[in-house]
């Protein structure tokens, strides 16, 4: 977009007076996005506190009734608020595994509950069975080494 054109006036003290009012402007309009760009992130670390918030209380829900509630908290707020991973546990043989939430190719807005359908347990998958996973937690890092290949 080109920039808005001033006719200059033909007197001095009109020329000043716009000079003036046009340096006004320009510092207005830079104390303005500063305070924008502060106050976007205070905005980015509230919403992020306030997912982690999510995260732990959908954490505390599942330790407490055990299955997973709805609501959750969709990927996208899991992984923004420090919980990129998903503790799951097969429902056959009982193995622990986590999910990197991160590296999923579900839409971000996918909440979390909807996905123990959906993750099946490798071990049994290669035995030709495949049962659904039990999700036990979101955590920020894994806590199962992988001990496949």
């Amino acid at each position: 977009m080109a920039p808005k054109y001033h006719p200059t006036p033909l007197s001095g003290g009109d020329r000043k007076a716009l000079a003036k009012e046009l340096g006004k402007a320009r510092a207005m309009a830079s104390m303005l996005a500063t305070q924008s760009a502060e106050m976007r992130a205070k905005g980015e670390a509230m919403i992020q506190q306030a997912d982690r918030l999510l995260c732990e209380s959908w954490n505390e829900r599942m330790w407490s009734d055990g299955e997973p509630i709805h609501p959750s908290p969709t990927i996208d707020q899991a992984v923004n608020g420090g919980f990129p991973w998903l503790e799951i546990r097969c429902g056959r043989c009982k193995t622990p595994s986590d999910v990197d939430l991160a590296a999923m190719k579900h839409p971000p807005t996918t909440f979390v509950h909807d996905l123990a359908s959906r993750l099946r347990c490798r071990k049994c998958a290669k035995a030709g069975r495949r049962p659904s996973a039990t999700l036990l937690q979101l955590t920020w890092q894994p806590r199962h080494p992988r001990t496949e290949p």
